[in-house]
C-alpha cells in the first residue's frame, strides 16, 4: 500500500513517518515539507537517522498513491481540497477541518465560516472505538483531536449507558506541549512555560465541540472542559466529573466499563489498590497506541471520577491514523500498532 504523508516535517509527521517505515504492509511514497524539499527527513526527525534515505519533497511533487494523510494547519485542507484531493482515492485528514458534522458549530468554535460545508458529512470520525464499522467502508475520515480522544474514550461508556442524562460533566485535561506543534509561539516558548501549570482554555476549548457531539450520538451532549498546559512533552490525561447520583457502586461502573471495551485491542482498564500507578499515567504511554482509563466513585455522593490518558502524537494522532489505515484496507488494526511502551521513562 503506497502512502503520502502532507505536512510531514511536523511532530505528527514524524510519528506517521515512524509507524509508515516499520508496517509490513506500506510504502512510503512521499511525505511533503514545502521548507525541508530535497533534504533528508532526519533533518526533521532525528529519531529516523540511518532508518531510511527518503527525502523531504513539495507538495506538488507528490505522485499519487493509494492513501494520503494530511496534517497540515488547521483550515488548509479545506481551503486546498480541489488539489488534495487527486492524491489519494482514500484520504486521513489528522486537521480539524473535517471532524464536525454541523458548519454553524464550526464557525462558533474556529472563529470563521467553513469553507466546503457539503464536505462534513461525508467524513467518518476517526475513532474506531465508536466507528470502526463505519471506518472499514469510509474512503474519508477526520482523525479526532488529542483532547477529545482522550476525554470520549473515558466518558463514552458512561454516556451509552446513560449516567450522564442528568448533568453535563465536568471534564480537566492536562496537555503536554507536543500539543501546541513544531513552531514556537510566545506561550509554547520553553523559559515561557518551564514550571508553568496554566490553564490556557478555561471554557471555549475548540475540542468541546468534538465531545460533545461523539458523546450526544447525533445531539451534541452538553460538556464542560478545560485544558490545562503541564510540563511534560507527550500526554494528555482527562479527569472527568460525571454526577451520576447516589445510588451509583463501584460495582455498576466496572461492568458499564468491561462491557463497553471487552475485546478493544488499545483499550486498557487501570485501577489498582496500591502502587504509584493505581491510576492512568501518560508518561506510560509515551509512543503508544494504547488508551488507560481508570476510575474512582465517590459513594456518598455518586460522583464518578474517571482518568484516562493518552500519548497525544500516538492514540491523539497518528497512531489513530494507522488504526484507521489499517481498517480501511481490510488489515488488523492493530498491524504496526503494538509497541507496548517504555519503563522506567
Amino acid at each position: 500500500m503506497r502512502i503520502n504523508i502532507v505536512g510531514g516535517s511536523g511532530y505528527t509527521g514524524g510519528e506517521l513517518l515512524r509507524l509508515a517505515l516499520s508496517h509490513p504492509d506500506v510504502e512510503i511514497q512521499g511525505a511533503s515539507s514545502e521548507s525541508l524539499a530535497g533534504k533528508s527527513i532526519g533533518r526533521a526527525h532525528p529519531n529516523l537517522r540511518g532508518i531510511t534515505d527518503l527525502k523531504f519533497s513539495k507538495l506538488d511533487e507528490l505522485e499519487p498513491a493509494d492513501l494520503v494523510f494530511l496534517c497540515l494547519p488547521h483550515g488548509t485542507a479545506s481551503a486546498r481540497w480541489d488539489e488534495l484531493l487527486g492524491l489519494a482515492p482514500r484520504i486521513i485528514d489528522l486537521s480539524a477541518d473535517f471532524r464536525l458534522r454541523d458548519g454553524r458549530v464550526y464557525e462558533k468554535y474556529y472563529g470563521r465560516e467553513h469553507p466546503r460545508p457539503p464536505l462534513l458529512d461525508r467524513f467518518v470520525y476517526g475513532l474506531p472505538e465508536l466507528h470502526r464499522d463505519a471506518i472499514r467502508e469510509a474512503n474519508w475520515v477526520a482523525c479526532g483531536g488529542c483532547n477529545a480522544t482522550a476525554t470520549i474514550l473515558g466518558l463514552y461508556p458512561l454516556a451509552r449507558a446513560g449516567l450522564m442524562d442528568a448533568n453535563a460533566p465536568v471534564v480537566e485535561v492536562k496537555a503536554g506541549s507536543s500539543e501546541a506543534g513544531r513552531q514556537a509561539s510566545a506561550t509554547s516558548h520553553h523559559p515561557e512555560r518551564s514550571g508553568s501549570v496554566r490553564a490556557f482554555a478555561p471554557t471555549g476549548h475548540r475540542h468541546t465541540a468534538e465531545i460533545a457531539q461523539a458523546l450526544g450520538n447525533g445531539t451534541p451532549m452538553p460538556v464542560h472542559l478545560t485544558v490545562t498546559s503541564v510540563e511534560m512533552v507527550r500526554g494528555a490525561v482527562a479527569t472527568s466529573h460525571v454526577f451520576a447520583g447516589g445510588d451509583v457502586t463501584e460495582r455498576d461502573v466496572w461492568k458499564i466499563y468491561r462491557e463497553a471495551y471487552r475485546g478493544e485491542p488499545f483499550m486498557r482498564l487501570v485501577k489498582e489498590r496500591r502502587g504509584p500507578y493505581r491510576y492512568p499515567d501518560p508518561k506510560l504511554l509515551a509512543g503508544t497506541n494504547f488508551a488507560d482509563v481508570g476510575f474512582e466513585v465517590d459513594a456518598d455522593t455518586g460522583r464518578i471520577v474517571v482518568v484516562s490518558a493518552i500519548d497525544n502524537l500516538m492514540k491523539g494522532a497518528a497512531g489513530q491514523a494507522f488504526q484507521c489505515m489499517n481498517l480501511m484496507n481490510g488489515l488488523h488494526e492493530t498491524t504496526g500498532l503494538t509497541f507496548p511502551g517504555l519503563h522506567p521513562l
